[in-house]
Parts: C-alpha cells; structure tokens; sequence
C-alpha cells in the first residue's frame, strides 16, 4: 500500500508542491510524528489552502505547507521540558529546518509567526496570507469554523486521503500530553481550557490576579 504523501492531492485546487522543500517537510514529520499529527498537519494544508481560495488570497504554496506540516511537531516528547509553548518549540524547528536549507528569511519569518500564531485567534487573519491559512485550516480541522466554506466533496476527499478517527479526543489527548510538564505556558491561551479539563489539580493563572499581585506598592 503505497504512503499517503505519494498519493494524488484530493482536490484540483490545492496540491501539495512537488519541490525538495516539501517533500523533505514530509519525511521529516513523518518520521518524528504519529499518524494523528501527520494527517492533521496534511488536512490543516489542504484546508488552507482551500480557504485561502475562497477568501481570494495569493499565497505560497510551499511555505503553507511547511508551516503546516510543522505546526504541532513542538507537542512531540522531546520538547515536553523546554518551558517554551509548544507553538514556539514548533516554530523554532520549522525556522532551523527552513534555515539548515537557506531559504530566504522573510520567507522563515512568515513561516516563523505563522507556526507561532496558530493557536492565538482575532491576530492572523490580520497578517500575511500564509500566517491567515495555517490558522485557518487549523481552526477548520480542530474546531470546525467556516465548515460550509469547504465544499463536501473536497472535504469527503481530503479525510479520505488524511483519516481522522475519534480525532477529537484524541487531539485533546495530544495536547494534554504535550503541554501538562510546562502548564505555566497556558497562560493567557486556549491550552488552559485542555489542562483544566483534562489535568487533576490543574489551576490556571489569573491575569488579574498577576496585576493585583505584582510587585508594585500600590
């Protein structure tokens, strides 16, 4: 049975790029990721990308998909002692991946931010197109925003190609994994909201709190 990267691309509008760069994104992720984060980091392109079609945008396809591919590779267990988010150990890795092969660094900037954003909601639909769609097709395949926008016959062929089975709890699963051993990097962000579910004794930071008890006298 051949892998699911050397298979056709399920829509017409959206392919993945035949260059090195993505082919190498590919292996990489494959190699060091499960199947779930694997095939959330394809559909997450091809949603994207699909979205980026229907809001009228130009983007690169090639840096998309890197970013895509590398977004969630900072939830794997190497990363679990950093004390960084793992949106930044993500992105930290898509930039010496992009550098290692000297890609321009405007174009590691956008991959850059749009790895480290993608988790922080109402800031990349404001930036470059690339940093708009990683997020797009991350909150299309996670949290199901703009489901209509996706014709049922591109998304019936891309969860063909890139399964999800029980993927709900099982992202939640991988999150709660990937983020328990640093919950200080919650702060602030939607990973609060899976350690406070899914994590006993868990309790988030208070921004008020953190004012009201900061060092200043007053």
């Amino acid at each position: 049975m051949p892998n699911s990267a050397d298979l056709p691309a399920p829509t017409t509008t959206v392919t993945v790029p035949d260059t090195e760069l993505a082919s190498a994104a590919t292996q990489l992720v494959r190699d060091t990721t499960d199947d779930l984060i694997y095939h959330h980091s394809r559909r997450v392109y091809f949603f994207g990308g699909l979205q980026g079609h229907h809001r009228g945008l130009s983007f690169d396809p090639e840096l998309l998909y890197v970013a895509a591919m590398f977004h969630d590779l900072g939830l794997n267990e190497e990363f679990r002692g950093s004390g960084r988010r793992f949106e930044v150990d993500s992105a930290d890795e898509a930039r010496r991946f992009l550098q290692s092969r000297g890609v321009p660094e405007d174009s590691v900037r956008r991959v850059w931010t749009a790895v480290a954003l993608h988790t922080t909601p109402g800031i990349p639909a404001h930036m470059e197109p690339e940093v708009a769609l990683v997020t797009a097709g991350v909150e299309y395949d996670v949290l199901g925003i703009g489901y209509d926008d996706i014709s049922e016959a591109d998304r019936t062929a891309i969860v063909a190609l890139h399964p999800r089975p029980d993927f709900k709890r099982r992202i939640l699963r991988a999150f709660t994994e990937g983020i328990a051993p640093k919950p200080e990097t919650t702060f602030g962000n939607v990973k609060a909201d899976v350690l406070e579910r899914y994590v006993p004794g868990f309790v988030r930071g208070d921004f008020v709190d953190t004012i009201l008890d900061s060092a200043w006298p007053e």
